[in-house]
This record gives structure tokens, sequence and C-alpha cells, in this order.
């Protein structure tokens, strides 16, 4: 999926010493059409002129007492740089000296007026931002140099109002173009919107006496629960014992070679996330259709032969077990989808949604290999395809704070050995999924080998890696017919 090219800059100030009646900086009232030449041209769009008559949303008093407020003070400076971006500034002989001023500040040098229009002078700008008179007549305009925070709040507020305006104009043109497949376009709409909203913390650093604290906490809360799940629960006592559920912000790999359940063994955490515990989740199936995946859910959780089921061979017994179960099964916040070919792009938008709309606690994705990076440049090799998805799933769990398990195919190492056994070399176009996996479960049964095994209905989950904790080795039952792995205590 290609985002587009950023357009040509309708907002690009004419001039530093423009200066704007107050009621025009707020955004309020047109412009002549020799602004509008000014300025830049319409981005090639003819449609719709009342848009472009407006002044975009900015507010140069802010920028202005942001400015001086720097030129006054260190601390204003320190402060600023956490929220504004040069490019956040609607004026570009304020994005000018805002550079300038960073960049003697990054020296150790003292900012203000004297020194900027000297830094400003050397580089042979001190005539664009309106020569050093200018600069005075920031530090003069402004209130006072501690708000600078609140100012720069306020200039950042308007920045991302005129890239939500400038998203909007291009969207705009994607529908009148109409130069791409409908689907592809309104993904391309879509990145343009989460490019606007997708907020990024600058303060993301703390002293350790505050993460210690937190930590502390942390840990009291977990003591006072009495052993009570802290993750979401995968329906697996020995597996939630071991791990205390899935947490928020992991990537976990479910890997095996094919035929060996591990589809089964993600619908299993579903079912156990959703159904029994209510908590909202989503399937993304590249593989099965949702009617096939709402048959094993309905046959694992009413014990209802698989087989009878697509027969059509059901008995009464099965049916009276089938409608028992029906009304929980139907009111689960267990979503599905089986679109072909899905993107990573369209998988990160749909989670998105569905975490803001329902709280989102839990996402299945089967299967890794099936999946499209969507990307509008190819990548070298099928390898780095997957490691960029790999990559990128791990990002997903981390913005939304949610576990995301991704199921991957094993290579055939596990048939070229003895025992079988899988390890976690053996992922398939492996690259980073091992890095950037906090958990890799290796799916095993000796019967899929073995037809007289004595270890016949039991399958391995192998915890081979567990960023948080140990690793084990569980063992549980498979019931194929039921299309289902339980605790062997059920058996």
């Amino acid at each position: 999926m290609s985002i587009s090219e950023p357009l040509d800059d309708p907002w690009a100030d004419s001039g530093p010493s423009d200066r704007l009646p107050a009621s025009r900086r707020r955004g309020e009232g047109g412009r002549s059409r020799e602004e509008q030449h000014e300025r830049g041209p319409d981005n090639g769009w003819d449609g719709g002129g009342a848009a472009f008559e407006r002044v975009p949303p900015q507010d140069l008093d802010a920028e202005q007492s942001v400015l001086g407020g720097m030129l006054l003070s260190k601390d204003a400076i320190a402060d600023v740089v956490e929220i504004l971006k040069g490019h956040d500034f609607y004026k570009p002989a304020h994005e000018t000296v805002y550079q300038a001023i960073l960049d003697v500040y990054a020296k150790g040098e003292p900012a203000d007026p004297i020194t900027i229009a000297a830094e400003l002078t050397k580089r042979g700008e001190i005539n664009k931002v309106g020569g050093a008179s200018y600069l005075h007549t920031l530090v003069q305009t402004v209130p006072t140099a501690a708000n600078a925070a609140y100012y720069a709040e306020i200039v950042h507020e308007r920045a991302v109002l005129r890239r939500l305006v400038e998203a909007g104009t291009r969207i705009t043109q994607m529908g009148y173009a109409a130069d791409d497949d409908v689907d592809e376009i309104v993904n391309r709409a879509q990145a343009e919107i989460y490019a606007v909203t997708e907020q990024r913390t600058s303060e993301d650093y703390l002293p350790l006496g505050d993460i210690m604290e937190g930590a502390l906490d942390e840990i009291e809360a977990i003591g006072s629960r009495s052993g009570e799940m802290t993750g979401v629960p995968t329906g697996f006592t020995d597996f939630d014992s071991l791990t205390n559920g899935l947490h928020p912000g992991q990537m976990i790999v479910i890997a095996a070679r094919p035929a060996m359940g591990k589809s089964t063994l993600a619908l299993d955490f579903a079912r156990a996330a959703s159904i029994k515990n209510n908590l909202p989740s989503v399937i993304f199936s590249l593989e099965m259709g949702r009617n096939e995946i709402a048959m094993r859910l309905l046959s694992a959780e009413a014990r209802v032969a698989l087989h009878h089921m697509r027969s059509g061979t059901m008995t009464d017994d099965d049916w009276t077990r089938l409608a028992r179960r029906m009304p929980d099964v139907s009111a689960a916040p267990l979503y599905i989808d089986d679109s072909p070919n899905l993107s990573m792009m369209e998988i990160r938008a749909k989670c998105r949604r569905l975490k803001q709309r329902n709280d989102l606690k839990l996402v299945v994705i089967d299967y890794l290999q099936l999946m499209q990076s969507g990307g509008s440049k190819r990548a070298e090799s099928r390898q780095q395809e997957v490691s960029d998805m790999s990559r990128n799933l791990k990002l997903l769990a981390k913005e939304l704070e949610i576990p995301v398990i991704a199921l991957s195919q094993l290579n055939r190492g596990p048939e070229q050995r003895t025992d079988k056994k899988p390890m976690v070399s053996d992922l398939r176009e492996s690259g980073s999924i091992e890095q950037d996996a906090d958990m890799v479960i290796l799916l095993h049964r000796e019967d899929a080998y073995e037809k007289e095994s004595p270890r016949a209905g039991e399958a391995d989950l192998i915890v081979a890696k567990h960023r948080n904790g140990p690793t084990a080795t569980i063992t549980v039952a498979f019931q194929g017919h039921y299309s289902r792995f339980v605790d062997m205590a059920q058996t």
C-alpha cells in the first residue's frame, strides 16, 4: 500500500514581514486571489474553491510568544522542544528562527536576540526573518517566558488541524482522480488520516525513582489479587500458571508444521478470552473462511463432532448440546475477519478501530506467511518482507497495549530429525520473528508422525522462548474430533 507523496504546501508564507489582522491570524475570513497566488497553487484541484478561500488554522500570536519565551529563557527552550517540531510553525520565518535557537542551544551557547541574530547573519537568513529588529519584537511581545510550553501546545494544536485540512484535500483529490483501485484509494486515505492523528509522546523517559515506585505498586497489586490472572487467560491451567496469561504489548508466536493444529490452538486462546471471559478479541484468518471458523468454535464449545456438522449426521443429543451453547457463543465479543490478502496496513487500521470502539484485548493472525506487506516498495526478499511484518506486529502490540498472537509455519527441519521435535531455528522465513517475539510456542504431536505412538492424543506446547519468565514444555490433550486442545485433566 502506498501513501501519496506530499503535495506542494498550500500554506507556505509569502514573506517574513506579512502581518495579518488579528481576525485573520485566527483563521477568520477569506483571502484575496493575490494572496492565494503568493501562497502557492491550490494543489491542482479546481473544485470546492471555497475550501481554499479560508485561511488555515494558525495562531501567529502564540508562535511569536513561543519564540519570545525561548529567547528569554533556556528553561523555556527545554520545555518547548518536547512539544514542537520546526514544521509546526505556520510562518516559515518563525520556523527559521526556531531552528536557529535550537542549533545555538545545542552548542551550549546562550540563545538571545543578539546571538540568534549573529547566527542567522552567518547563515545568510537574517533578512528572511525580518532583520534583527524582529527578534527584539518577539521578546517584547511575549507576556511571560514561564508560559512558553502552554503557547507551544497552542501552536502544535493548530499545526495538527492544518495537517488535517491538508490530508482532507489530498483525500478529496484521490476521490476525484480515481486513478487506482477503490480499495487502494480507501487504504491510502486511511493512512493520511492516521498520519495526522497518530500521537507520539515526547517525554517517554522517567527517573529510576519514579519507575521503581510504579514497579512496587504493580507488585503489590499482583499480590493483592491472591493468584488472580493478570493477563488474558488462555484456558490452559499449566500454561497460564507459567505465563500468568498473555500480557499487553506482547507478541506471541505459535509455530508448527502444517496440520499440527496451530489454528485450533489459536482458536482455543480466542475462545478462552471472549467466550469464557468476555474479553473482546479479533481473529484475522487468511487461511479459513468465517463459516469454517464458526463451525470449529461451535464444535469445541458444544462438544459436537466437527465431522457430524460437516456431513449432516448430527444426532438429537448433538442438537441439544449445540442449542445449549449457542447463546453464549453468539453473545461473545469475538470478531472474525476472513478477508483474503490482508495487508499490514489494513490489519493495523482495523485493530485501531476495534480498540477505540470495543476496547480490544487480543489479536490473532492466522497466519504470518500468508500476509502481504502492502507497501509500494518491494522488499528485497520474501524473508525481508516477513521480517518487516513481524516487526510491525510487535509495534502494533506495543501501540495498542494488547497481546498479538501470530501463527507461523515451520520449515521441514523437524521431519529431518529423529525425535521430530521442533526448534525455534525451524521458523520458516524467520528473519526477525524470533527476535521480535516475546514468546514462542512450538506445537508438537508425536502421533502426527507415529500412528502407533504411546502418546496418541497428546500434544506438547513447547514454550521455547519466554522473555518475561521461564521456558517449559506443557502437555495437553488433542481432541481433533471436537477441534480443540484441553488440559490433560479434562480428557
